[in-house]
């Protein structure tokens, strides 16, 4: 390392140290210039064409690397289209996509990828599965090839199966040990009740039962062109990308009948207290949590923008209460889960066995302040420029800018709303985010999980309420 690189990096650290001691409430220096207008979300004209089979294609040209990106999105193909006894069949279903297919074994298609200069995958989500892939120009054709190959005709090889099994056998064996796995389940299971929304965690049972022709049988219904969206974004003109989906997917047909369409999950449901024994633990997982909305209900944004001030970031109001001003915990946080058939709000933190009971009773009070008053001025303007300025970050990549919209379109939003997002965000005034307090926020609709050592705990849930006590 260079002198000049040497001192740059002590003068990084050193502000950094400086800011750490200073805490993030330290006023800024005076006469700082002031922040510069927000920059629009520099999106392409996303040109669209539906194939002869049903299949929706949108080409995003970007200038800059000499590379491009493809997603290939398969609505109702998630989590929300596994059976009641198979849950998390969807991520095994998955990931042996690109282990192996008619042509290939899962290493000659791993160096296919590389040879193309990029890489293959997919992943599970409750909504859909999406399968990606990207390459240097020069072999855009070779890799979209190469990525239909994987989504229409995976073989599920034997061997590859039981290894899956035996890895995710392992893998749920080491989730079990982690109370905020045990907490997820139990509030998923209070917000959603019965819904496929709430099955999203394998089970023993579950994974050993999966067989290649199962998987099989739930690729063919599942992948099916109609309701498949491919994205393709980089240095490509709409002509070429267009003309590069019809090679790779014009003659798709599907076969077997389609699954039908998940249900609505609710927008409401009785609240429910769990805690979930954990002896000797020393500290409790303790979580909060509602249904809400679908993302496309007209509370979307606002709502957004409500819980980041609540929740959302570290400068947020649970943060700043529990863990700076309390230290009651690390990270106290809440999120807005919005999909295709409803949506969830929910709220966490781990702390000490001790603080338990004053941990909710934090919880409920900034909760409450959310709808009984106003967020102030400043405030309201930092949190608006927080949200706007991580999603333009977030999506400066073109790979990043590809999985937003195949990630929108899963939950049933346009491809304009990757460019109107920011604009919606700006326009959220106090009264907006003060309804979204009283209507989502109340803390009587909420239930309560807590994950702990229920000897250690239990006095200080009893002003919350009667909690049904369970072993896992």
């Amino acid at each position: 390392m260079t002198l000049h690189k040497t001192l740059l990096a002590v003068a990084v650290s050193l502000a950094f140290a400086g800011a750490a001691v200073a805490g993030p409430n330290a006023p800024l220096p005076k006469d700082l210039p002031a922040y510069a207008p927000d920059r629009p979300l520099p999106v392409a004209d996303i040109a669209q064409k539906t194939l002869a089979n049903g299949m929706t294609v949108w080409v995003v040209p970007r200038d800059g690397l000499p590379r491009v990106d493809y997603v290939l999105a398969v609505r109702d193909a998630g989590y929300s289209a596994d059976a009641a006894d198979a849950p998390g069949f969807a991520s095994m279903l998955a990931g042996l996509l690109s282990e192996g297919t008619a042509q290939r074994d899962s290493k000659t298609i791993a160096e296919t990828a590389q040879g193309f200069g990029g890489s293959v995958g997919a992943g599970a989500g409750n909504d859909g599965i999406t399968v990606f892939g990207n390459a240097l120009v020069s072999n855009a054709a070779g890799m979209l090839g190469l990525l239909a190959e994987i989504a229409r005709q995976p073989a599920f090889p034997e061997g590859e199966v039981k290894l899956a099994q035996a890895n995710a056998l392992q893998g749920l064996k080491a989730s079990e040990a982690q109370p905020a796995f045990k907490a997820e389940r139990a509030l998923a299971q209070a917000i959603y009740g019965d819904h496929p929304y709430a099955r999203t965690q394998p089970t023993e049972a579950a994974i050993t039962a999966v067989t290649p022709q199962q998987l099989r049988d739930a690729h063919a219904r599942r992948f099916r062109p109609e309701r498949a969206l491919l994205v393709i974004t980089g240095r490509v003109s709409p002509d070429e990308g267009f003309k590069l989906a019809e090679q790779a997917f014009g003659d798709w047909r599907a076969t077997g009948a389609a699954p039908p369409a998940p249900p609505k999950a609710t927008g409401a449901a009785a609240t429910s207290r769990v805690l979930v024994q954990r002896p000797g633990s020393v500290q409790s997982a303790v979580r909060l949590g509602r249904p809400a909305i679908a993302a496309t209900g007209e509370d979307y944004i606002p709502l957004q923008l409500a819980n980041t001030v609540l929740g959302g970031g570290f400068s947020s109001r649970l943060m700043q209460n529990l863990r700076e001003n309390k230290g009651y915990t690390y990270g106290a946080r809440s999120g807005v889960g919005a999909l295709a058939h409803g949506g969830r709000i929910s709220a966490s933190a781990d702390v000490r066995n001790e603080v338990t009971g004053a941990a909710l009773k934090e919880f409920f009070a900034e909760y409450a302040r959310m709808g009984s008053e106003p967020v102030p001025a400043q405030e309201l303007e930092d949190t608006k420029r927080y949200v706007a300025g991580g999603y333009l970050i977030s999506n400066q990549q073109q790979a990043a800018v590809a999985s937003t919209l195949a990630s929108n379109w899963l939950v049933g939003l346009p491809p304009e709303f990757l460019g109107e997002y920011v604009p919606k965000i700006r326009a959220v005034d106090a009264a907006q985010v003060q309804a979204m307090g009283r209507k989502y926020f109340d803390p009587k609709a909420q239930s309560i999980v807590v994950v702990g050592d229920d000897k250690a705990i239990a006095e200080q849930l009893k002003a919350y309420g009667e909690f049904e006590v369970r072993a896992k």
